[in-house]
């Protein structure tokens, strides 16, 4: 059996990322992510037993890295609305810091391979953001709906912000975070 070495798995993991923004998941083959991160096509079945198998593992990985972002210093002892927006601020965080990663994770979520991998549910991973939605509604701050649907109102207007940033349509500046913080939060709120 051959040694792993972590730098060629990250090495396939960020020439898979780049591959598939660049190509697409139908275009994208062994031998071209081989020859990005610049390891034989051998290689890479040392680290996983198949494409699939790659493609979600890579996609756990980077959720779990959006996760860890999307939770810093939500603190117990923050109102639901400062947490709302500490929550809202890390995914922005995480999204200007990591492009590749979230386009990435924007077609993963709209390719029916999310499915066939059955890697639908990490709610496990966004545990504290549940528990935060939870509690608000506990306490009569945040309207008694789903915590999904209350997520959401949470997360997609930052991403619509991202995506009309990288398209050169709208700055993601303060002033226009602020502006979606405050219409999640009025969306949200009691």
């Amino acid at each position: 059996m051959r040694h792993k070495d972590e730098n060629k798995s990250e090495a396939i993991f960020e020439a898979t990322i780049q591959l598939l923004n660049e190509i697409g998941f139908s275009d994208i083959s062994m031998s071209k992510i081989a020859k990005r991160a610049n390891v034989s096509s051998a290689t890479i079945y040392v680290y996983f037993e198949n494409k699939e198998d790659m493609f979600g593992k890579l996609y756990k990985r980077v959720k779990e890295k959006m996760s860890q972002q999307m939770i810093d210093g939500l603190d117990g002892t923050l109102s639901t609305q400062a947490l709302c927006e500490r929550f809202m601020r890390n995914s922005m965080k995480f999204i200007m810091n990591n492009k590749d990663y979230f386009f990435f994770l924007e077609q993963f979520a709209t390719s029916p391979l999310i499915e066939k991998l059955s890697l639908g549910d990490t709610s496990s991973m966004f545990g504290p953001l549940f528990e935060i939605m939870e509690k608000g509604k506990e306490i009569g701050e945040i309207k008694p709906f789903d915590t999904l649907v209350l997520l959401t109102f949470c997360y997609f207007p930052i991403t619509q912000l991202a995506r009309a940033h990288y398209k050169g349509q709208l700055e993601a500046n303060e002033v226009n975070l602020q502006q979606v913080i405050t219409m999640s939060w009025d969306a949200i709120r009691l």
